[in-house]
């Protein structure tokens, strides 16, 4: 799939763990997961067919954070905030793109993407 078919789709799943090594020895052995440190807080890992993230912090209620792509940021916060979302993080940027984060009409957090 190019980028152009990833337009408000799922993209990305990160979970906030209290040890990264440890979460990285469990899935790797588990599953066979492989990873990309990206510095002390932060690992990519591959499943084969997805990639996600661990993020050094609290696991949060409700589990992993599922994380959107979008082609134009700003219409699809407008878009989130129009039908009913809260926005927790205002945009931000981090390496790789920018992103925000909202809550849906039932308090799950999850978060919005794009590269641009």
């Amino acid at each position: 799939m190019d980028r152009r078919d990833s337009n408000r789709r799922i993209d990305y799943v990160e979970f906030a763990v209290g040890d990264i090594e440890r979460s990285k020895a469990f899935y790797g052995k588990a599953f066979g997961w492989t990873f990309t440190d990206y510095g002390p807080s932060y690992c990519e890992f591959n499943d084969g067919r997805m990639t996600g993230g661990f993020a050094q912090g609290t696991p949060r209620p409700g589990g992993p954070l599922v994380i959107l792509f979008a082609d134009d940021l700003g219409d699809l916060q407008r878009r989130v905030e129009d039908a009913g979302a809260k926005i927790v993080k205002e945009p931000y940027a981090f390496p790789g793109g920018r992103r925000f984060h909202f809550e849906d009409p039932d308090g799950y957090e999850l978060a919005v993407w794009s590269d641009k």
